[in-house]
């Protein structure tokens, strides 16, 4: 007999629950009867977890739709075919999502177990003789025998055994609620607040809060259900207890234990999906005194049938360096969500006046903006505060300051897990160059969708160490990176070739055209055995924000020779597009007609090729009466 069959045989008040547990779209019931079979066959649980599996449970419960419709109009079944129709439309829905489809059974299925062994229980219990009660009640209270106050209560024995069981289940289910709880906390958030961090100086790392957002929902609701029935057990406590009623005296414990459990989910739940940024800021985390700023907030349990509105408030933390201005207090509400969470978005916040510790520097000085809703939820006497922080934010007060600020940023998130850490700075730990060396990949990925390569990264820890075997074990000190050689460190010098390529060179560098990072003893080694006239672009050295071509030539007797242009920076680039340079640039040598070196980007691809589709043929002046000019780079021998 299938589960649903013995379903639809029980007594008429626990067929009432199936009622209710139907009375909802998410399953309907004439999808459950006429399917339940098949159904009951599946592997839920584990389509639950497997995209491949749900993807393909999800096709042939549309196929078996099909079926059934089918059927339906065979038999000229006109509303039961358009319900079928219906559902079929709804189910679509899982088309991005089959593991929610999964899922969606699964705790249906799990409902009904629920109801059969409730019903089971039941009888149980009314088959069991009067003495069976009375052995049971001598484990939990040995005197009932002789309890006169307990003779009269021998006709609520069957519900009271019911009941003990019921409260000895809490347990387990707050035993479970706990584990869960403490791995979404202490594993999913941590790990989602790493990913938040690692994405906020530019790694591509999935920082999406829906599936939290459910988990965290999903275990809010069991233990809101958990309160209600143990408010329930109150009143009909009230009806049945007696002197040392054994319920009456583990309730308490269990309405504490379920309320601790909430509350430190709820506070868990409050998070800062999107970090202070302003519009035109090289990233987030990096503020300019009296220009705004946005920021969200995001509530990962969803109160979906709320009525009590819930303001979120912005304060600064306790060391004050600086004010928040603007609308500090907004209402959580979905519609300014994409994905219908609990959201307050703020939009034109502005931080005002640094107050600065003379002792710090302003790139070192780590700020906190605080949100927190108080109270919480005060007709479920939920009345206390709940809060979220942002990750570090630097305030600057002059434009020349966001570089440094910048490299702040980079520095904290890239090496602190402690996200609260304001003395960060005060012993800042070295980065290993694994670490080092993937973020600055970072930079160049986020601002031109093109990181750096195996052989860029080994250039540039040659820069830093020196020629070594393995630079897997060296270290870069905070110093190292932001203060020594100060005001050409190596972060000024790096970020000026990030800021040259994203404003001047970005399809260039994203076609791969820029070699970019790489030395001149390895320039001169893969150009020596190539042909006259191949030609590589690499970044200056010496130059901050400057860019360089170097070519091989072949003088009398055969031997290379590799000639190098002075650096162009934006000043050139302004004027003059770096494909247009490399397309026009001519060199003078006495007694010889002027020509371009410039024949194949290394290794051997001819220049027209590399570089024509950036060519533009509207160089000089359109009007009829006048000789048309062409700006072009000229270079003496």
């Amino acid at each position: 007999m299938t589960q649903w069959e013995k379903l639809r045989q029980l007594p008429a008040v626990y067929r009432q629950q199936l009622h209710e547990l139907y009375d909802r779209d998410a399953l309907p019931m004439d999808v459950r009867h006429y399917l339940s079979a098949w159904i009951e066959k599946q592997e839920w649980q584990r389509a639950a977890r497997d995209h491949d599996l749900a993807m393909v449970l999800f096709q042939v419960l549309l196929e078996n739709l099909d079926i059934q419709h089918s059927r339906f109009v065979q038999e000229e079944s006109f509303l039961l075919q358009h319900n079928i129709r219906r559902y079929k439309q709804n189910f679509q829905r899982y088309l991005d999502d089959p593991c929610g489809l999964a899922s969606t059974i699964l705790w249906f299925l799990e409902k009904e177990k629920e109801i059969l062994q409730s019903a089971d229980l039941a009888e149980q219990v009314e088959a069991a003789p009067q003495s069976s009660y009375w052995h049971i009640l001598d484990k939990t209270h040995p005197v009932a025998h002789n309890d006169t106050s307990m003779q009269k209560h021998i006709q609520f024995v069957p519900t009271q055994v019911y009941l003990l069981s019921t409260l000895s289940d809490l347990n387990k289910l707050l035993d479970r609620a706990e584990e869960l709880i403490d791995l979404l906390v202490k594993k999913e958030l941590v790990e989602w607040q790493r990913r938040q961090q690692k994405a906020c100086i530019g790694a591509p790392d999935n920082v999406c809060l829906d599936h939290l957002e459910k988990w965290f929902t999903c275990m809010a609701v069991c233990l809101f259900q958990v309160r209600e029935f143990l408010s329930k057990l109150d009143e009909l406590v009230g009806k049945v207890s007696y002197d040392n009623d054994p319920i009456k005296a583990q309730k308490p414990a269990l309405q504490r234990r379920a309320d601790t459990l909430l509350k430190d989910l709820l506070k868990s739940s409050f998070v800062v999906e999107t970090q202070p940024s302003m519009p035109q800021g090289k990233g987030s985390l990096v503020l300019r005194t009296n220009v705004q700023f946005s920021v969200k907030t995001r509530l990962l349990v969803k109160f979906v049938e709320q009525n009590h509105i819930m303001k979120v408030n912005v304060s600064v933390d306790r060391y004050r360096r600086f004010n928040v201005l603007g609308t500090k207090s907004k209402a959580l509400n979905m519609a300014e969500s994409q994905s219908g969470g609990m959201v307050a978005d703020f939009r034109h916040l502005v931080s005002d006046h640094v107050f600065r510790n003379s002792l710090n520097l302003v790139d070192e000085s780590l700020n906190f903006i605080i949100f927190y809703i108080y109270p919480f939820i005060q007709s479920c006497h939920l009345n206390y505060s709940i809060q979220a922080s942002s990750l570090p934010v630097v305030i600057i007060s002059n434009s020349s300051q966001q570089q440094s600020a910048w490299a702040s940023v980079l520095w904290f998130n890239m090496l602190s897990l402690d996200t609260k850490d304001v003395k960060f700075f005060a012993n800042c730990p070295a980065a290993t160059w694994p670490q080092f060396g993937e973020v600055l990949s970072w930079q160049f990925l986020s601002a031109t969708k093109r990181g750096l390569n195996d052989d860029q990264l080994e250039m540039i820890a040659l820069r830093l160490f020196g020629k070594q075997r393995d630079y897997d074990n060296c270290k870069v000190a905070w110093s190292k990176f932001s203060k020594e050689n100060s005001p050409d460190t190596f972060w000024v010098w790096f970020d000026g070739i990030l800021v040259m390529v994203k404003t001047y060179l970005e399809q260039l560098w994203r076609d791969g055209l820029i070699m970019g990072f790489v030395s001149k003893g390895k320039e001169k080694s893969l150009l020596k055995k190539k042909q006259r006239g191949t030609f590589l672009l690499r970044f200056s050295e010496s130059v901050i924000g400057g860019i360089t071509f170097s070519w091989v030539e072949y003088d009398m007797i055969g031997e290379p020779s590799i000639k190098t242009v002075q650096p162009f920076t934006k000043v050139d680039l302004n004027q003059i597009p770096f494909h247009e340079i490399i397309r026009n640039f001519q060199i003078l040598e006495s007694d010889n007609i002027p020509e371009n070196p410039l024949l194949y980007l290394y290794p051997n691809t001819p220049k027209d090729e590399a570089f024509g589709k950036y060519y533009s043929d509207k160089t000089g002046g359109k009007a009829p009466n006048y000789i048309k000019t062409k700006l072009m780079f000229v270079s003496k021998e």
